[in-house]
């Protein structure tokens, strides 16, 4: 899952290093816009709704934490 989903935010991304951090949040790497495109790309991807609740920076600060979320999110 992880690889799926920095190959599918690497393309959307390309000026986003998504391996470059495990803190891509707390680094400034990711901002609220690119969070914003992010959810709705993993949403269109994987036909899965992202809550409030979900939009943590722990679950966007890695890629590993972006595979979990989605794969709770799907079961």
């Amino acid at each position: 899952m992880e690889e799926k989903i920095l190959n599918l935010l690497s393309e959307e991304y390309p000026d986003i290093d998504f391996t470059a951090s495990e803190h891509l949040v707390d680094d400034g790497i990711l901002d609220s816009v690119s969070i914003t495109g992010i959810v709705a790309t993993l949403t269109m991807e994987f036909g899965i709704t992202i809550p409030y609740e979900e939009l943590d920076e722990d679950n966007f600060n890695s890629i590993a934490g972006l595979a979990r979320m989605v794969e709770k999110l799907q079961a």
